[in-house]
């Protein structure tokens, strides 16, 4: 069976997508079509962009939507089984296995995005990644933390988890998990403290922006961050996309989860390598590629 997963922000590169641009008419369409939609030319600053400019949540997180749904959309051998996507690309996924119109995917990628860079505006808060350790070790050490907001945030692979939280908290946790002995811990250029409580005013914003779009019945199932449990139902789609904002990206049990249900080949739908890699750790028996 095949399993299609699609990245999340942090995935992006200068030039991403040019390619398809150049040499599919039917991608030349879609990219066109998105410009249109979000006003503003989103393919110039993924083409011709400085890596800072690719770096800012409100170009990043619509950049790497499109990237991996193009991608999926006009690829003859896109025949998935299952779809699952990485923060961000949780939205890919959906938009490829045609929950959300082409369009519709889109404008929830600009809210989403919007909405997080101004959340992260609000209060000093930032990410980093904890290597060596185990889960419930660095759920302790995030739980023993109470003067301060700290959360594990991406379940990755086995060794590597990310933690979100207050400036302040994340220095705290730092000390405790190298005393528990964590190989490094390393801080994240991001904006903010993604997947934690932080992201509460985003996630107000995108619910009103959810509840407003027409969500259908995927192609197949897909399998979500926030309990790594497949479903086909738009109404549950619609909760656990909008729980995601503050919850943890339950990663490798999501990949866990769709090897127990089946999966024989993971094939990643987007810009970079990052989720080959992942799988790799994850599920090392399991074959990956790029799509």
């Amino acid at each position: 069976m095949n399993a299609y997963v699609f990245p999340g922000q942090g995935s992006q590169f200068r030039g991403m997508g040019q390619d398809l641009y150049q040499h599919s008419e039917q991608a030349r369409h879609l990219f066109d079509q998105a410009n249109q939609v979000l006003g503003y030319p989103l393919t110039q600053i993924m083409f011709e962009g400085t890596d800072e400019d690719l770096k800012q949540t409100i170009y990043t997180q619509p950049a790497v939507f499109l990237h991996g749904v193009v991608l999926a959309l006009t690829t003859d051998t896109f025949n998935p089984d299952m779809v699952a996507g990485h923060s961000l690309g949780e939205l890919s996924a959906l938009t490829a296995a045609g929950v959300l119109s082409f369009a519709d995917g889109l404008r929830l990628a600009s809210v989403r995005a919007t909405s997080m860079q101004r959340a992260c505006e609000l209060t000093p808060s930032s990410m980093a990644a904890v290597l060596g350790l185990s889960d419930d070790v660095i759920e302790q050490v995030c739980t023993s933390i109470t003067d301060e907001v700290v959360v594990p945030a991406n379940y990755n692979c086995p060794g590597q988890v990310v933690i979100s939280g207050s400036v302040a908290g994340l220095r705290m946790a730092e000390e405790q998990l190298k005393a528990a002995g964590a190989k490094r811990v390393v801080p994240l250029a991001v904006g903010g403290a993604f997947h934690s409580p932080f992201m509460e005013p985003a996630q107000t914003e995108f619910a009103e922006a959810v509840e407003r779009m027409p969500f259908a019945i995927p192609r197949c199932p897909v399998y979500h961050n926030v309990d790594a449990q497949p479903t086909t139902d738009p109404a549950r789609i619609k909760a656990n996309l909008i729980a995601q904002l503050t919850s943890p990206v339950r990663w490798t049990q999501s990949i866990k989860q769709m090897v127990t249900d089946g999966a024989t080949t993971f094939i990643e739908c987007g810009p970079g390598k990052v989720l080959q890699g992942l799988v790799k750790k994850i599920s090392p028996a399991s074959p990956v590629s790029g799509l």
